[in-house]
């Protein structure tokens, strides 16, 4: 079988099965379970924004009843997960290492990342490092040359630098801040070091995203893998040739899933209950895919202009029963310890309307529990009239 039409709800249900967001106990319980979630979705992503709990943090715990904060450090003090480029920064499983190698090989050959190298800095960081252990940025003392945004001190270029090219890696971190140590005082000696040809990359990439997503198309794949969109393409068409995949169309768009999936899109899954999902959550990252599958139009406006801010700066998408249903923009004070419930915008309820609002309630409370809040504080309501009167 090489193609095949698919309802676009039993195409939803399968995604949030692949994504594990419709029940939290799907892996169990404990670290092991914190590292299977990472093993299944391929990466987590992180990032530096800190509004309510960390990126990495509020994806593992929409999807394990018993997540812990301290089980992503449990995971890369044990070498078990690494953190790396996907997209963006991102911990990935340590058995996946192989597949940053091309990467890492093309900066360590000229590709710039962010900014050009400095093989003076990077020496200097690199004989400090070997020489003295594990080392922080803080630990250098020279400074940006200047004050702009994203300005940074030499030293700091250059730890990047050579953490992008893999002679550095982060072995764990203090107060999210990296520690960075040689490749192979930190590496476990039994890891694959081999470097994958494009096509084994394009392989691995496609099954990858297949297995965490249920389905996707090209351009989802190679999202921000500079020069592999054609690769991938071809890799697609080879794979669903050899009877790997199967094709459908969506809006005359092509898209693809692994064959031995069909038997999970006709399985009666439980549907998704409520989930305050991070802005950088692997489900809806991609804008274009949330609009597809979910027609649900979705920016994360910190990096809008405040005058054209619709809904706020650090708005979460709400998921309710498979469909995505409004924004909450939030923020953890942590020193009244009240979750600030800056703007909530419901757009319609799903289902019975008491048994909506009560959902959402429970899982707010959870939401600010995970936050270290002991209050809500709600200071707008916008959206449908229901959640107008509801919350009035």
């Amino acid at each position: 079988m090489t193609s095949k039409e698919f309802d676009i709800n039993t195409l939803r249900k399968a995604i949030m099965h692949a994504q594990m967001l419709n029940t939290r106990s799907q892996l169990g319980s404990g670290i092991a379970a914190t590292h299977e979630a990472i093993r299944k979705l391929g990466y987590v992503q992180l990032d530096t924004l800190h509004v309510v709990a960390r990126a990495h943090h509020h994806t593992l715990w929409n999807r394990l009843s018993a997540y812990r904060l301290n089980h992503v450090d449990k995971l890369q003090r044990q070498r078990k997960i690494y953190e790396h480029w996907s997209h963006a920064l991102a911990i990935l499983p340590m058995e996946d290492y192989r597949y940053s190698l091309p990467m890492m090989k093309r900066i360590a050959s000229g590709e710039v990342h962010w900014y050009p190298k400095n093989k003076k800095q990077t020496a200097y960081v690199l004989k400090r490092i070997r020489e003295e252990g594990p080392l922080m940025a803080k630990d250098f003392k020279d400074k940006p040359g200047s004050k702009a945004m994203w300005a940074r001190a030499p030293s700091k270029l250059a730890l990047e630098q050579l953490f992008m090219e893999g002679e550095l890696m982060i072995p764990h971190r203090v107060n999210f801040h990296k520690v960075y140590d040689l490749r192979e005082r930190v590496l476990p000696s039994n890891i694959e070091t081999s470097e994958p040809s494009e096509e084994e990359l394009c392989q691995h990439l496609i099954r990858r995203f297949l297995k965490a997503n249920a389905i996707g198309q090209a351009k989802e794949i190679s999202y921000l893998r500079k020069g592999l969109g054609p690769s991938i393409r071809q890799c697609l068409l080879d794979m669903k040739e050899d009877g790997e995949l199967l094709e459908t169309q969506i809006d005359g768009k092509p898209f693809f899933l692994l064959t031995d999936s069909l038997s999970d899109l006709n399985t009666k899954f439980p549907p998704s209950g409520f989930r305050i999902l991070s802005p950088f959550d692997n489900a809806i990252i991609q804008r274009g895919r949330v609009q597809t599958f979910f027609k649900f139009d979705y920016q994360i406006e910190c990096y809008v202009k405040q005058s054209e801010r619709q809904y706020g700066y650090f708005c979460l998408p709400l998921l309710y029963r498979n469909q995505l249903v409004g924004r909450l923009d939030a923020k953890a004070d942590r020193q009244t310890r009240a979750l600030r419930l800056l703007h909530l915008h419901i757009e319609k309820p799903v289902g019975n309307k008491e048994v909506f609002y009560r959902a959402f309630l429970a899982e707010l409370d959870r939401f600010a529990a995970f936050n270290e809040c002991t209050e809500l504080q709600l200071e707008r309501v916008s959206g449908c009239s229901d959640a107008q009167h509801y919350f009035s």
